[in-house]
């Protein structure tokens, strides 16, 4: 019973935040040009904000196994509500930096925090290797769903007020406050966990960010990640709303229904992973969906008007997620169950940096009119190239399932 009341729990906490990060994302660009940022400021606060989360994610998930994974997941909780407390507060760009570094808050959509790494490793106490990663994408769909009706609901929400007499700024400020009431609503439902999602410490030294035998194939999965996450927060889904409200002159309603199906058709990828999972396995489902994903990123900036670049955008992310519960599923099968949250808190975090360092670059290319396409091609070439890299450097290494 406490098992089943606690996946309960942790695919109810992950609805709620996915909701709550695609509610955001649609309208944040849009919220800090109102509040007088130039593109070049939003780009350095974006890289600030994942910057930040990388730091305090990695000091909470390297920990979490010792600390407790329920109290881990309650501070991340604590962190969200008080980044979108201080960034509805002020629009001072030092003090949203501060808050930036400090808080949890998602440009991107995805997730961010220390929850998704505390989470997986809860997920996988509870459940047996052959089904970790169905359920894991079971997780990435309710999450992408999640993402989805936030965006639908962020975007139409603000234009729904402006049409009813509110000010653009006075629009966005009511959306962020939604934000930080869902940050609330985590804290009181992860109160309710059970000891089961926790694990004993194991008896081996632990040595560099809490791992000991997997450290070094951790330390390489995470150097691949970062390639791939700097090429994907050159654009964070705030950022390609951007572009797509700049390039075409479409409004948040719009930008939001755009990302309700982009992030619809994410989840469903997700979820068929596990039907070539099983046939083909873990590596080569991840490779081979995300190298056309990533021709088709290529290939937006290049259509000549809007129902085009929205159709390949949604084409993209019809494949596009495909490698997300089988990643997630990989890192969790090759460590020891004592290192889950610190392998996936550190991949995460490797993530997060590359990630982090990209949106201000994103911000400068934006600025200036010949390479306002840019990001969208260096994103798609340099993911190719984290393919090709993952599949000569893990195409050999087995989770127990397939060696089975």
């Amino acid at each position: 019973m406490k098992t089943k009341t606690d996946l309960a729990l942790l695919f109810s906490t992950r609805i709620i935040r996915l909701f709550c990060y695609g509610f955001l994302s649609v309208i944040l660009a849009l919220y800090l040009t109102e509040t007088g940022l130039n593109e070049k400021q939003i780009g350095l606060l974006f890289s600030f904000t994942l910057g930040g989360d990388a730091a305090i994610s990695l000091w909470l998930t390297s920990s979490a196994d010792r600390f407790g994974r329920k109290r881990t997941l309650i501070i991340g909780a604590a962190l969200m509500l008080g980044a979108g407390i201080a960034f509805l507060l002020t629009n001072n760009i030092v003090l949203l930096m501060a808050a930036a570094i400090i808080g949890v808050i998602s440009p991107s959509g995805n997730e961010i925090g220390p929850f998704l790494s505390v989470e997986q490793a809860g997920l996988s106490q509870l459940i047996p290797d052959e089904k970790r990663t169905k359920i894991f994408a079971w997780y990435n769909l309710v999450g992408s769903f999640a993402t989805a009706t936030g965006a639908l609901s962020g975007g139409w929400l603000a234009q729904i007020l402006q049409s009813a007499g509110w000010t653009e700024l006075a629009s966005y400020r009511f959306v962020l406050t939604g934000y930080g009431l869902g940050g609330l609503a985590l804290m009181l439902l992860f109160l309710g966990l059970s000891p089961a999602i926790e694990v004993k410490s194991s008896t081996e030294t632990k040595h560099i960010l809490g791992l000991h035998r997997s450290q070094k194939i951790v330390l390489k999965l995470s150097a691949l990640f970062a390639l791939d996450a700097f090429a994907g927060g050159l654009l964070v889904q705030s950022m390609i709303a951007y572009w797509f409200h700049v390039r075409f002159g479409i409004e948040s309603g719009l930008l939001g229904s755009i990302f309700f199906f982009a992030n619809v058709l994410a989840g469903i990828s997700a979820l068929l992973a596990v039907c070539l999972a099983a046939q083909f396995g873990l590596i080569n489902t991840m490779v081979f969906t995300h190298i056309p994903s990533n021709i088709l990123l290529l290939l937006v900036p290049l259509m000549p008007n809007l129902p085009l670049a929205i159709g390949l955008l949604l084409a993209r992310f019809s494949i596009s997620q495909m490698d997300v519960p089988t990643r997630q599923s990989y890192v969790m099968a090759v460590v020891a169950p004592d290192e889950r949250s610190a392998a996936s808190g550190v991949t995460a975090i490797a993530r997060s940096v590359g990630a982090s360092l990209s949106p201000a670059l994103t911000g400068v290319l934006f600025g200036i009119p010949a390479l306002f396409n840019a990001p969208f091609l260096l994103a798609g070439g340099l993911k190719i190239v984290y393919d090709l890299l993952l599949y000569r450097s893990f195409v050999t290494v087995k989770p127990p399932e397939e060696k089975a």
